[in-house]
């Protein structure tokens, strides 16, 4: 098609292609856990604080809005590795925890994300990694306009 060698250029298109491939990726491999890649990502987060975490906290950490932390919770609840509790100093909010079987399952998801840090660290070393984060905030950058 025509717009092939605009796409090969484009870093927009080849960042968005690349997220699509690694998130396929990403699911086949946690889907031995039950889990997405959403619900890895934000049961290792309530996994990792030392206090119990508001909805609208992980909402700002993952940059995604209150609804779609909302449904990821939802689905966590309803596999019964989170549960919502209310906020004993703010009756209108929730706070959440970990069930047991969740924080099994999220120390083996932890692993999993640590074990594919360290294969990217071997593969490209933390400096390329690091270049390439800086590379990729700029393009988001110029994005921004």
């Amino acid at each position: 098609m025509r717009i092939q060698s605009f796409l090969e250029q484009s870093p927009v298109f080849q960042v968005s292609r690349l997220a699509r491939r690694m998130e396929a990726s990403l699911n086949a491999v946690l889907r031995e856990e039950g889990l997405t890649l959403s619900e890895s990502l934000m049961l290792a987060a309530i996994f990792l604080e030392k206090k119990r975490v508001r909805p609208s906290e992980l909402a700002r950490t993952f940059d995604t809005t209150r609804g779609n932390v909302s449904h990821t919770v939802s689905s966590l609840e309803a596999k019964r590795l989170v549960r919502r509790r209310i906020d004993p100093e703010d009756a209108r909010g929730f706070l959440l925890e970990l069930e047991p079987a969740g924080k099994r399952r999220a120390a083996r998801v932890a692993a999993i994300l640590d074990r594919l840090q360290s294969h990217l660290e071997s593969e490209l070393s933390p400096a390329k990694l690091e270049s390439l984060l800086r590379q990729l905030r700029a393009v988001e950058a110029a994005c921004n306009v």
